[in-house]
């Protein structure tokens, strides 16, 4: 080290020290390029399910049995395929189709996996309970809307893939034609 340097170092206080040590760091920052994106590249798809806490590890257990950890986006709204269509709310639909825009955008998205569930609050809230008196009325309303929500994604994003299911309070899942 030159004399210049050793005297500088030699007179430099504590609070200098720290002074230069943190200009130091912040010219690194500054200079620092991360070299992988953050977006997170391509994902295989977005999956649209209901906020229902009964479900929330049957619902993680489902995708991951599918090979899917980490290869999904997702969105919780009540009622799912209902939440997206009912107009009490209308935010919450303008919402689903946000995501979707993003999870394109970023993750490259292929598909929309859209779960309802049964013995949903939601679709009593919002249909009223004759949506769910019986196994045959509860499909059938479930089964309306996830038709009509794969509809509209199919209007909006004709190369997205659709996908329907409907999962039972005990994590077995049906798929919807």
């Amino acid at each position: 080290m030159s004399q210049c340097c050793t005297d500088a170092l030699k007179d430099l206080s504590r609070r200098g020290f720290v002074k230069l040590a943190l200009g130091a760091g912040a010219a690194l920052w500054v200079s620092f390029k991360p070299t992988v994106s953050l977006a997170g590249g391509d994902t295989e798809a977005l999956l649209l399910s209901c906020m229902d806490y009964r479900l929330m590890d049957d619902i993680v257990h489902y995708m991951d049995g599918r090979a899917m950890t980490n290869k999904y986006d997702h969105v919780v709204l009540a009622g799912a395929s209902l939440g997206v269509l009912q107009d009490k709310n209308l935010s919450w639909g303008q919402t689903f189709w946000d995501h979707v825009k993003v999870a394109l955008d970023l993750h490259h998205i292929k598909k929309i996996i859209v779960m309802d569930h049964r013995d949903c609050g939601a679709y009593k809230v919002f249909l009223g309970p004759d949506s769910a008196k019986d196994k045959a009325t509860e499909t059938e309303s479930h089964t309306a809307k996830l038709r009509a929500l794969r509809t509209a994604i199919n209007v909006k994003y004709p190369a997205l893939a659709v996908e329907l299911l409907l999962m039972d309070l005990e994590g077995k899942v049906e798929t919807v034609a």
